[in-house]
């Protein structure tokens, strides 16, 4: 990473903390954040457990069982949000009950400003799990998972500990980090099985300035619209979020 990439990587990184700290330490913007990674983590389930069944297919036993705990994690970080979510008495909206205002396919639909810039030069066909290049996978999602483990650990550090709730989101979330450490690390090991390790270094380094392109395309937008963000939540929580979900 050259001097001006690691400037930016940390100007980037800088803002988002202090974004992201400042939303889950404020108990009003802190279910929409929560709903916000919900999403994200829950998601990716699918994507990551169609790659499982595709590594399977290719041979790979190794990366196929890789894939399978990396699923099964985000689906306990999921269900982990959601249940923060429940002890705040919400509980995300479900945008697929929502009316379409338009017949746009889904395909057609616009990625967020983040996802745009970081997979700029990607159509979304290139990216689904059945043709998506391994490299670019292994790659993207290392930069993904090991910089969440950070952004993760720095946020639960600023819930406070008096709050019963905000101290078992706390512990949730630094166990999330530990499993975001772990994806990273074997995303890791993965490339270094597949290319050398100058290859990997080139590829890592391509992805780390993509993901600067997405964060300053995120603060962005977050600027333009003045700090407003789209509600993801709405009163009331599902009573069969299962309290033991809660990490220890």
């Amino acid at each position: 990473m050259n001097l001006l990439t690691h400037i930016l990587h940390l100007a980037g990184s800088g803002a988002f903390a202090y974004y992201s700290a400042a939303q889950i330490r404020d108990s009003k913007t802190r279910p929409n954040i929560l709903a916000g990674f919900y999403f994200a983590e829950s998601g990716s389930v699918p994507f990551l457990s169609a790659l499982s069944d595709r590594a399977a297919v290719e041979g790979d036993t190794w990366l196929a069982a890789k894939l399978a705990k990396h699923a099964s994690d985000e689906t306990r970080h999921g269900q982990i949000f959601a249940h923060a979510l429940q002890q705040m008495n919400k509980q995300v909206i479900d945008f697929k009950r929502q009316p379409q205002t338009t017949s746009t396919n889904k395909s057609q639909q616009p990625r967020s400003p983040f996802f745009a810039a970081f997979f700029e030069g990607y159509t979304q066909e290139q990216l689904k799990p059945a043709v998506i290049d391994w490299d670019v996978f292994m790659a993207s999602t290392y930069i993904l998972e090991l910089d969440a483990s950070k952004d993760f650990a720095r946020m639960a550090k600023v819930l406070p500990d008096k709050d019963p709730t905000a101290r078992n989101l706390k512990l949730g979330m630094l166990n999330i980090a530990q499993d975001e450490t772990g994806h990273a690390a074997y995303l890791y090991e993965a490339m270094m099985r597949r290319m050398s390790a100058a290859k990997v270094q080139k590829l890592v380094d391509m992805w780390r300035t993509q993901k600067i392109n997405a964060l300053l395309a995120m603060v962005g937008g977050i600027l333009h619209r003045n700090g407003e963000t789209r509600s993801l939540v709405q009163d009331g929580a599902p009573s069969e979020i299962d309290s033991e979900l809660i990490a220890t």
